[in-house]
């Protein structure tokens, strides 16, 4: 039996140790924090993330929380006009194989935590930051806060945005503020007018900013979550704001959104940041999974998806014993950049989706209100239709893991101090990228970004102007 270290305890942390588990490997996964918990309100998971959920077998758990939603309805934030609606009924849900769901993260991420406690193989410890790693003949020795080292056959850095795992194989430096603040809370939908009550995820889009709202728990909340562009300079996480501040951010918005937004108490802010997509995201036995690999904006609704998927194809490609794990983990690697790097683009492009003002807000609206549910779903069908999250040229055959006893069984902890060493494996430097908001709504199929060094920049069309990725 292996040993593997996951440096996270996230959702993407956990479900990858789900899934290395079934797999045959023991895994232990370190938290930096004092225990395990996950913050945060709602989150939506398109059918491609429940059926990764459903991989891991939780996805008839998962649906007794969840509240499945019958549409995505857009709204012109300005003057509160129906623009469209994506159904997702019956039809959808027969073309995607799962319905759309909403869900409260910390209950998703308590499944999570629950299911690698059900059994044997997951080792979870707490108060255990992972600071570096250095190769080592067998293996992989991984580098704790407090001074010890764990020696394994593999480490998956699952630290999310600010990875230390991160910081020494790739060495790309904070993340990049997109110059957007999101504001978040939570409202009993008892406190919410009928005539405002949906089944749906709903966008109100106004220029430079826009609000979302869906019901959680079960539907007996409202998670609220309007954005602006309002180009803070510094970021932050979790901060308390005034509920007057959120109002005056969204004053330019319809009285139907004004009063949802009216309802919202205890209001806290994000600065919303991301980072380049990066070719490179494993060196030799290690690697990056979720936010640590391809940290996103959240308008494409995806980041938890991309993890989900990521943590179950890191288990199909590691059905096998420790000697193939440099190799398999190329794999994984080759088979989830291009994917992820296509949702990362959809994220940003999606800000002028949303974000549009005057003549482009117009010809946004007359585009959209054109589109059938049809068209609607061929849309999202390249992402929400994923069941085989390893491409077809990498997915390997099963190597039997009866041969998996020449590598570390076990984890052990040494006891000597850490120095982390320098970046093993240098980030491949991202081109420019232009993103032109015009023409129709994208992106094409088989767009796929040759990141080389000798790339020409590459234009993204969607709808409306022009957006130089500075002004985000």
């Amino acid at each position: 039996m292996t040993a593997i270290v996951i440096a996270g305890g996230g959702i993407g942390g956990l479900a990858a140790a789900l899934s290395l588990r079934s797999r045959g490997h023991r895994v232990v996964v370190c938290e930096r924090n004092d225990e395990f918990a996950e913050l945060g309100a709602g989150i939506q998971l398109a059918p491609n993330g429940v059926h990764a959920l459903d991989r891991l077998g939780l996805a008839a758990a998962v649906h007794r929380i969840a509240v499945p939603v019958e549409e995505l309805r857009f709204m012109d934030g300005v003057s509160g006009d129906h623009v469209v609606s994506m159904p997702l009924g019956e039809r959808y849900r027969s073309r995607f194989g799962n319905a759309y769901v909403v869900v409260h993260r910390g209950e998703l991420y308590r499944l999570l935590l629950q299911a690698c406690r059900d059994g044997d193989g997951i080792e979870l410890r707490s108060s255990s930051q992972v600071v570096g790693y250095e190769h080592a003949d067998r293996g992989v020795r991984v580098g704790l806060e407090d001074g010890r080292t764990l020696t394994a056959d593999a480490l998956v850095g699952a630290d999310g945005l600010h990875s230390a795992v991160r910081a020494q194989l790739v060495g790309d430096g904070p993340p990049r503020n997109a110059g957007i603040t999101v504001f978040r809370s939570i409202v009993p939908m008892e406190r919410v007018p009928e005539d405002l009550r949906h089944r749906s995820v709903t966008w109100w889009a106004g220029p430079g900013r826009h609000f979302v709202h869906y019901p959680i728990v079960g539907g007996r909340y409202l998670n609220l979550a309007p954005s602006v562009e309002n180009r803070p300079t510094e970021t932050f996480a979790g901060v308390a704001v005034s509920a007057t501040e959120v109002r005056e951010e969204f004053a330019v918005l319809c009285d139907a959104a004004q009063r949802l937004l009216a309802l919202g108490t205890e209001w806290k802010a994000w600065v919303l940041v991301d980072r380049e997509p990066v070719d490179v995201w494993v060196d030799g036995r290690v690697a990056l999974l979720g936010d640590a690999a391809h940290p996103m904006l959240h308008y494409a609704a995806q980041g938890a998806c991309m993890a989900l998927e990521d943590a179950v194809a890191l288990g199909d490609l590691l059905n096998c014993s420790a000697e193939h794990f440099d190799v398999r983990l190329r794999r994984f690697n080759a088979a989830r950049r291009e994917r992820t790097t296509r949702v990362h683009r959809l994220a940003r492009d999606s800000i002028g989706l949303w974000h549009a003002r005057d003549e482009s807000a117009t010809a946004r609206n007359k585009a959209l209100a054109a589109m059938s549910a049809t068209d609607l779903h061929d849309y999202v069908a390249w992402l929400h239709e994923a069941r085989n999250f390893v491409a077809p040229d990498t997915a390997p055959q099963p190597v039997s893991s009866a041969t998996a006893t020449d590598r570390p069984s076990t984890v052990s902890g040494t006891g000597r101090s850490w120095t982390a060493p320098g970046a093993a494996s240098p980030s491949t430097p991202a081109d420019e990228v232009t993103y032109t908001l015009a023409g129709p709504l994208g992106p094409a199929d088989g767009d796929h970004v040759d990141r080389t060094a000798n790339s020409a920049p590459v234009e993204i069309h969607t709808l409306g102007g022009r957006l130089d990725p500075t002004d985000l």
